[in-house]
């Protein structure tokens, strides 16, 4: 009987009476195969090897999971409450008082990293026609095109670009678009409150967040001028959020 040398290392499949070489664990192996049953051999070599792949890849599929299911669960969606949240806003009146002001209708999500919150990111609109400054006139002329035009721009957006933590001081910045101008914005962070259930089984949390911004980089530049040399609105506006979100 003809026997065909076959080294350890190796296998080959039996086609056609051609000989192919590929690699195989030694242990398979024996240093001499008979011709007659090289075909058999060789068939459960690869039912072999291929059945190992098989145990590999579901083992391999499994941990792919459960590494998935655990970053899910890190992650947790809010949505913003509008009913419990606003924007309020602080402006100088002729260099010598303060006029005060808010929006309502806010809207947005939050995805909260539980694990690491500077992974977290927030998306809100602010609906800019809730302008309330509790003077009627006054709000009449703040939706006009001498500052928010709002019949063109009747929402401002505000996109996280990134949240970072230093000594538990939280500072959230993010692109502001307002008045069709974007510009870089950052909030300093209170919050998130812990969780709490309300009444109807929703479960709630809440944070606060203050910045400052010249609302002539938004081409709100609209002014008069006094004798004294101020102007009749401030440049600098204080703004304070407190938004109450629903978890999803």
């Amino acid at each position: 009987m003809e026997l065909t040398r076959v080294r350890p290392g190796d296998v080959f499949l039996y086609f056609q009476n051609i000989f192919v070489a590929t690699n195989i664990p030694e242990v398979y192996l024996s240093e001499w195969l008979p011709v007659d049953n090289a075909a058999e051999s060789a068939n459960r070599f690869l039912e072999n090897d291929l059945m190992q792949a098989l145990r590999k890849s579901v083992i391999f599929t499994a941990i792919l999971a459960l590494t998935a299911a655990a970053a899910s669960a890190q992650v947790s969606k809010w949505q913003i409450d509008p009913a419990h949240s606003e924007a309020d806003f602080t402006i100088k009146h002729m260099g010598i008082s303060n006029v005060h002001g808010r929006f309502g209708n806010i809207n947005g999500t939050l995805s909260l990293d539980e694990k690491d919150i500077t992974k977290s990111t927030v998306n809100a609109t602010v609906d800019i026609t809730t302008v309330d400054t509790g003077v009627a006139q006054r709000d009449q002329h703040l939706k006009s095109p001498d500052f928010f035009d709002v019949a063109k721009f009747p929402q401002m957006t505000f996109v996280s670009k990134s949240l970072s933590n230093s000594g538990g001081q939280l500072q959230l910045t993010g692109d502001l678009t307002m008045h069709g101008v974007t510009k870089s914005v950052t909030l300093a962070l209170e919050g998130p409150s812990k969780e709490q259930l309300d009444p109807y089984g929703k479960t709630r949390r809440a944070f606060s967040a203050t910045t400052t911004i010249h609302r002539q980089d938004y081409g709100l530049v609209w002014n008069g001028n006094l004798k004294s040399g101020d102007t009749v609105v401030g440049d600098d506006v204080k703004v304070e959020l407190d938004i109450e979100l629903i978890k999803q």
